[in-house]
């Protein structure tokens, strides 16, 4: 029999302080992560917005093809309807995925704001040299997204602008579509289903408009800022006599 003395293992000790440069690589592994997390966000908001278009523009197809073998009676209108609706429902799933996506990339801006402000305690030299937010307050994250429009009307104009937007803008106007199309149904006139389809298409909009600035608000104060911007500019307490 063996009668060597059974071999020990020093235990690892916890990490204490900054200055262990095993701290260097467990930020890095979570910065990494992070910004892995934040690509599959993009890719996956960019994917169900090319499937949601996609899908839309061949529905509107099949409904010209079905134009062409058939009047533009009660049948038409029906088959017309079901397929809008079909195109509401998956625009609005899509807007909401969507937006989801830019919860999930804001989160993962705030973690690396968090993360290179420790980077800036571990070596303040490295700190001019960074051209993103160090601090994860909600005003410091945001600059992540370029300068921000000061006015209403300049935030409006710059949220259209972005997929979030666009794609919110087309589920309204199809749902402008499908109330004009049940109007017709109905058998209202013309002109009249029109108005209903455009007031319609401004309800849709201004619904989703609502989801969205509350979903905002509701984001960034679940997103705690321990190293905010503020206490670093705070002028430090004068020593007392």
């Amino acid at each position: 029999m063996s009668t060597e003395p059974p071999q020990t293992t020093a235990p690892v000790t916890p990490i204490a302080s900054l200055d262990d440069p095993r701290v260097i690589q467990i930020l890095s592994t979570e910065h990494w992560s992070l910004l892995g997390a934040r690509s599959l966000a993009y890719n996956e908001a960019f994917i169900r917005g090319g499937m949601f278009l996609t899908f839309l523009s061949m529905s509107f197809v099949a409904l010209a093809l079905l134009a062409q073998g058939m009047s533009f009676g009660d049948q038409f209108l029906t088959i017309a309807a079901v397929v809008l609706a079909f195109d509401l429902v998956i625009g609005l799933a899509t807007y909401g995925r969507i937006s989801g996506a830019n919860v999930d990339d804001m989160r993962a801006i705030h973690g690396m704001a968090r993360i290179r402000h420790a980077y800036t305690q571990i070596a303040p030299i490295t700190k001019p040299y960074f051209t993103t937010a160090t601090h994860d307050d909600p005003e410091s994250v945001l600059t992540a997204y370029g300068t921000m429009p000061s006015s209403a009307a300049g935030t409006f104009f710059y949220a259209m602008t972005t997929s979030g937007g666009m794609i919110g803008l087309i589920t309204s106007m199809v749902g402008g579509v499908l109330a004009a199309v049940l109007g017709l149904i109905l058998g209202i006139s013309g002109e009249l289903a029109l108005w209903i389809g455009l007031g319609g298409g401004v309800l849709v909009f201004v619904a989703i408009l609502a989801a969205t600035l509350g979903s905002v608000p509701r984001t960034q104060a679940s997103l705690q800022a321990l190293f905010p911007a503020t206490d670093e500019a705070a002028p430090a307490p004068e020593p007392r006599p």
